[in-house]
C-alpha cells in the first residue's frame, strides 16, 4: 500500500531534490495557533509535517521541545485533540504527509487499536515513537503497518552495522537519522559525518534517509539536503515560535507569520541543494 509519504518521496525524486520536513508541537502555545501554523507550513515550503504529541516525560527532547510540550499540555492538549488538529488540517490539505511523533505512553493509554483507527481516519500517514525499540515491534509497529501507517524508525551515530538490520526490519516511509549524539537542539550537524552515515544506512535499505537534529539555518539545511533525502528541522522552529510569545507565553500577531517566514527561508535552503548538487 502506498502512503502519502511514499508518494511525496517519489515526487521529490522526479524533481531531483530532498524533502524539507518540519516538526512542530501540537497545541503550542494553544490549539488554534498550532493549527494555523500547521496550515501555513506547506505554503511556506514544508514537504512533510511532523507533529509532536505532547508528553510529560519527553526523554529524547532538548529544552526547546520540552518547553513546547509543557506549553501544549498547559493549554489542554491531549492525544484526542491532537488527532482533531490533524482532522482539521486535512479539510484543506489532502496531499501533505503528516507524521505524529512522540512517546508510547499516551498511545498505550488511548488504546493501540483505537488510536491506530482514529489516527488513520484523521489523516495521519506515519508514526515516530522514539521509546519503542525493534524488540517491541508487536506492541505498535506491526499493528501500525497493518493499519496502513508508516512506522518510521530513528537511527543514530551509535547504531552500528550489527544493529541496523534490526532497526530497519519493519521500518517504512523513511529512516530518520539523528545526526548528533544527544538530545534535540543541542549541537550542529557535521555534513561529512552525515554523508558517511547516510551512505552506510543506504547499504542496508532502499528507504529515503532524512536527517534531523542540529539544523538551524538555511545553509545548514542546504548542506544536509545535499547529503540526504531530507532535512528535518524542529527545535529551531520552536525557538522562533517562542520568541514571539508574550510575557504570559501566549501567541501574538507575530507568531504564525514569524514561523512561516522562517520555514520559507529554510525551504529555500533545501531547494538550493538541488542546484548545488547538479
Amino acid at each position: 500500500m502506498t502512503t502519502r509519504i511514499d508518494k511525496r518521496f517519489a515526487e521529490l525524486k522526479t524533481e531531483g531534490r530532498a524533502a524539507f520536513v518540519t516538526f512542530v508541537m501540537c497545541g503550542d502555545p494553544d490549539l488554534d495557533t498550532s493549527l494555523a501554523i500547521i496550515k501555513a507550513l506547506p505554503k511556506a515550503g514544508a514537504d512533510i509535517i511532523e507533529i509532536g504529541m505532547p508528553f510529560t516525560d519527553p526523554m529524547a527532547d532538548g529544552p526547546a521541545i520540552q518547553a513546547a510540550g509543557l506549553r501544549a499540555l498547559k493549554a489542554g492538549t491531549t492525544l484526542h485533540k491532537t488527532l482533531g488538529v490533524v482532522r482539521a488540517f486535512r479539510k484543506d490539505d489532502a496531499a501533505t504527509p503528516v507524521v505524529l511523533m512522540g512517546y508510547y505512553n499516551p498511545i498505550y493509554i488511548y488504546g493501540v487499536d483505537k488510536f491506530l483507527a482514529d489516527a488513520k481516519a484523521a489523516g495521519v500517514d506515519g508514526l515516530i515513537v522514539v521509546d519503542l525499540p525493534p524488540e517491541e515491534d508487536t506492541e505498535l509497529c506491526l499493528p501500525a503497518l497493518k493499519a496502513g501507517l508508516n512506522f518510521i524508525r530513528l537511527a543514530t551515530p551509535t547504531t552500528d552495522d550489527k544493529r541496523l538490520p534490526a532497526v530497519l526490519e519493519n521500518t517504512s516511509g523513511f529512516v530518520y537519522y539523528v545526526s548528533i549524539t544527544g538530545i534535540t537542539g543541542s549541537a550542529s550537524a557535521d555534513t561529512t559525518q552525515v554523508k558517511d552515515a547516510v551512505a552506510r544506512i543506504k547499504r542496508h535499505t532502499q528507504l529515503p534517509v532524512c536527517v534531523g537534529f542540529g539544523i538551524r539555518t538555511p545553509d545548514a539545511a542546504r548542506d544536509i539536503a545535499q547529503a540526504a533525502n531530507g532535512a528535518v528541522v524542529g527545535s529551531a522552529l520552536i525557538d522562533v515560535l517562542r520568541s514571539t510569545l508574550d510575557a504570559d507565553g501566549r501567541a501574538t500577531a507575530k507568531t504564525v507569520p514569524a514561523v512561516a517566514d522562517f520555514v520559507a527561508s529554510l525551504a529555500q535552503g533545501v531547494r538550493g541543494a538541488k542546484q548545488a548538487a547538479e
